[in-house]
């Protein structure tokens, strides 16, 4: 039998530990953008573990309005929640799911919550449904959010193999030239990640394109040339 929880519930347990130093550092290192309870990563993890324990886990349906309510929260420690409750569903993700992940996406959007859901959420997410992918891609790519557009640049950062170099190669493509540091980290990140597996075709790609400096540096840095 579950034990279904609220968002209120975590807040209670978080707001028992607030730290106003930590909270602060943590504000700061974020450029101001997010407020903090003040929690550490590892004391959050142990905090928020018998919320995310099967027993207590909700139906999907229900979970997801847990994880709008955490993303409308202004301390950052509810969206790392949500971003990990998240995972749990990553199973059972449906098709109509993708617009609620670009809902997150374009919503407090920094590096912190997009590369966890470019890289994981949305990753699972192709594999599961990869008729929809050139799509999303194309219409991602159109809409000028940068965080849209480095998330078609990592959410295959996990594949290794099954990489599609192809499409990787038509988005950076569509990308270079951006001034936006987020996308030309985004593009050497992914390149870098990729050369673990294909070292031959990361070097090729990057002696055929002008890459920007910043991109070139990071995706030649475990191959050398960097």
């Amino acid at each position: 039998m579950k034990s279904d929880f609220e968002i209120h519930d975590v807040h209670r347990v978080f707001s028992e530990y607030t730290n106003a130093e930590i909270a602060s550092g943590q504000k700061a290192y974020m450029k101001g953008k997010f407020d903090f309870y003040g929690i550490q990563s590892v004391r959050r993890r142990e905090l928020q573990r018998p919320f995310l324990m099967k027993n207590w886990l909700p139906e999907k349906s229900v979970a997801w309005g847990i994880i709008r309510d955490a993303w409308e929260a202004p301390q950052r420690e509810m969206q790392y929640f949500a971003m990990d409750l998240m995972a749990r569903y990553h199973s059972k993700l449906e098709k109509q799911d993708l617009e609620f992940l670009e809902e997150l996406i374009t919503k407090k959007s920094w590096w912190d919550t997009v590369d966890f859901l470019a890289s994981h959420s949305v990753g699972i997410y192709m594999t599961k449904f990869p008729k929809v992918r050139d799509i999303y891609v194309e219409r991602w790519l159109e809409s000028g959010n940068i965080w849209l557009q480095r998330t078609c640049l990592i959410f295959q950062l996990k594949y290794q193999e099954d990489l599609d170099n192809q499409l990787l190669e038509e988005i950076i493509d569509r990308l270079e030239g951006s001034k936006e540091f987020f996308i030309n980290k985004a593009i050497g990140w992914i390149l870098r990640e990729y050369s673990k597996t294909n070292p031959e075709w990361v070097v090729n790609f990057v002696e055929r394109i002008p890459l920007h400096a910043l991109s070139k540096r990071e995706a030649l840095r475990r191959i050398g040339g960097g």
